[in-house]
């Protein structure tokens, strides 16, 4: 059955959805035209891409795009599509090139995407093909912005710039680059993948939901602080501990964070605290910061401390920890979600230990915490297709938002995020987006 407008205006209610958000492969589809084509989606860093010819490959919604610089040092986003054939041209995930050649009929592309080279060109003598044509280049996407070296793009021509879209967002950003004693980040190595046998969704309304911590994450957070209170007196807490620990925290713990929402689907938990708050000092790192910026403005850019700050519908970004998590959807049941770690460029390498271990600890496959989620996702992806009921209920602390410009406050335990969401989604998919 196709799904009309009307069947789509149906899917969200105020207080709940329905399931074939979740579990509908055409809703899937479509989500991939009116949603992923059309917001702002995270690509990749400018630091993956550092000298001319760099480029990484991965995807907007299910398009194939590359991300790379030219030989001025411009940086370009293009569909990762031969304009002959339609072959997939860059096949690694990255590498150095002074050109693009397709595989199959050996087209070259300059590193902007414009056709080059077509072998034996004398097959294409009278007729109407022209090289400077562009249909027969690397296309490049709609928009392209970057933003403190983070680039997103956008595969429709109009809708709102990148700073708009972002909006509030941005200071998370803004904070993990400030983080370092030059003000910059870069990304350091490959990303930790970890595949979800899930619909997208599922791992996004997750990152601020404030009421499996303690559920899901029970048995990591317990036998993490009984390891704690092991300890001799005077010993430091393990660095792993403080990491683990916040994760079973209680309901009121985190209501006290407090969940922020906005715009376009976005999120956040936490502001002035979060479960990094406790993290122990790091030698080194607050001398090279005061060097830089001076006592005043490091108390200020250290003050925030966001947890889970959801760009919707691709991107989450932890400014204290310095990792990314990008969400890259491949079916209605698939969802490959990518961990980046970010080195803050002239802080004490000590701290790209800590964001790597943070990662390996959470965010793996093989972690103490990824796992749960996991195991969560999979059983609803499964029993969603019950008949015993078809709505997936949101109503946790409804009514009980405050608004504070255009960011709307409720308890750290409210569905209010997950609810935002759907609102952005429900938007996007029947057109009504600005």
């Amino acid at each position: 059955m196709s799904y009309s407008q009307d069947r789509l205006d149906k899917l969200v209610e105020k207080n709940r959805v329905h399931r074939d958000v979740y579990t509908n492969p055409e809703v899937f589809k479509l989500e991939m035209e009116r949603l992923w084509g059309r917001a702002w989606i995270y690509v990749g860093h400018e630091s993956q891409v550092k000298q001319a010819g760099e480029f990484i490959t991965t995807t907007i919604g299910t398009e194939p795009v590359v991300l790379s610089r030219d030989k001025s040092g411009q940086v370009h986003v293009l569909y990762n599509r031969c304009g002959h054939k339609g072959a997939k041209v860059a096949a690694h995930k990255t590498g150095k090139t002074s050109m693009f050649r397709c595989p199959y009929h050996g087209w070259s592309y300059h590193l902007d995407g414009k056709l080059n080279v077509v072998p034996h060109a004398c097959g294409y003598d009278d007729t109407d093909f022209d090289m400077e044509d562009p249909q027969f280049s690397m296309q490049p996407v709609a928009r392209m912005a970057s933003h403190r070296g983070f680039v997103f793009a956008s595969l429709a021509a109009d809708g709102p710039n990148l700073k708009t879209f972002l909006g509030a967002t941005i200071a998370t950003i803004d904070n993990m680059c400030d983080r370092s004693p030059v003000g910059e980040v870069e990304v350091v190595g490959s990303s930790l993948p970890y595949m979800h046998d899930s619909n997208w969704k599922m791992f996004i309304e997750n990152l601020n939901d404030a009421v499996h911590p303690m559920v899901a994450h029970a048995s990591v957070g317990h036998s993490t602080r009984k390891v704690v209170d092991r300890l001799p007196e005077g010993a430091p807490t393990p660095r792993e501990a403080e990491i683990i620990s916040p994760f079973g925290g209680s309901y009121e713990f985190f209501d006290s964070l407090g969940c922020r929402t906005m715009p376009y689907g976005h999120s956040f938990m936490g502001g002035k605290g979060s479960i990094h708050s406790s993290y122990s000092e790091i030698p080194g790192y607050m001398e090279s910061m005061v060097a830089s910026y001076g006592q005043e403005k490091v108390d200020e850019i250290l003050s925030q401390n966001r947890h889970n700050t959801t760009v919707y519908p691709s991107f989450t970004l932890k400014d204290a920890v310095q990792v990314a998590r990008v969400c890259r959807p491949i079916a209605v049941d698939k969802t490959l979600v990518e961990s980046w770690h970010f080195r803050l460029v002239g802080a004490p390498e000590e701290m790209l230990h800590r964001t790597i271990t943070y990662s390996r600890l959470i965010n793996s496959p093989a972690s103490m915490v990824g796992p749960d989620d996991w195991d969560c996702y999979e059983r609803m992806q499964d029993s969603l297709r019950s008949e015993s009921a078809h709505w997936v209920d949101m109503r946790r602390f409804i009514g009980q938002e405050k608004s504070e410009g255009d960011v709307t406050v409720s308890p750290g335990t409210s569905d209010q995020a997950s609810r935002n969401q759907y609102k952005a989604w429900n938007e996007y998919m029947t057109g009504e987006v600005s």
